[in-house]
């Protein structure tokens, strides 16, 4: 990877996770079908941990707020099932047929939130389905906001509630997805490289971000995440 490409990438996920570190969701899809033109695809999932932990631990630190230990230790339990289940698809099996099946759910999860925007009814099944699927999709593809925020927009009611549920979420699968990286030996020199570079600037700039959600109304925070649930859906679909 050129310092040119690392300037250029650094640069996209400063806009994409601006978005996420305000919305809680979405940075991961925006930057990988943006640099998936110029950079593999997997190499971008593995260097994206390094985005989303300093959204989640910037947005938690600067954003006191009361987290539900029940209802996050709950999804973390089936997310982590799910996480273990993602990483082994992640090296030893085509995602192909997987993706296309995740971005169909992520597209019907959108459209049902743009056409009905009241909260989406759960039962204790969908619940533990979503909290499942959320942890494979991390563990596949490092993205598992469109799952986890149409959960979590069914649980609160607050927008800050919603997002830092989201967060601390993330963290938590992040950190378990290093983990599995590390024994893995997935970190190549090339994206340790790329880490080096770009997290001082985004540590910068999403430090300031941070301050942009406090901005949004209630209304327009659900509308634009349910907007962005499809239109991560369909981006999957598309490429």
């Amino acid at each position: 990877m050129t310092p040119e490409l690392i300037i250029i990438l650094t640069l996209v996920c400063v806009v994409a996770y601006t978005f996420e570190i305000v919305f809680g969701l979405a940075g991961t899809i925006i930057m990988v079908t943006v640099m998936s033109y110029v950079i593999d695809p997997q190499t971008l999932v593995v260097y994206s941990a390094l985005p989303q932990i300093l959204v989640a631990t910037i947005g938690l630190y600067r954003t006191p707020s009361h987290l539900d230990v029940k209802t996050l230790g709950t999804m973390m339990i089936y997310a982590s099932l799910g996480a273990v289940a993602g990483l082994w698809l992640f090296y030893y099996f085509s995602a192909d047929v997987f993706r296309v099946l995740l971005a169909s759910a992520i597209t019907i999860f959108g459209l049902y939130l743009v056409i009905a925007p009241g909260r989406l009814r759960l039962t204790p099944m969908l619940r533990r389905s979503l909290d499942t699927v959320s942890g494979v999709s991390q563990g596949l593809f490092g993205i598992s906001g469109p799952i986890a925020m149409t959960r979590l927009l069914a649980t609160f009611d607050h927008k800050t509630a919603i997002r830092n549920h989201a967060l601390a979420f993330f963290l938590s699968m992040n950190l378990f997805r290093v983990a599995g990286y590390l024994i893995n030996g997935t970190f190549t020199a090339e994206i340790q490289v790329a880490m080096l570079w770009s997290a001082p600037v985004l540590a910068v700039g999403l430090w300031f971000a941070n301050h942009l959600h406090f901005k949004v109304n209630e209304q327009w925070f659900r509308s634009v995440v349910a907007w962005a649930i499809l239109a991560g859906g369909i981006s999957m679909l598309l490429t």
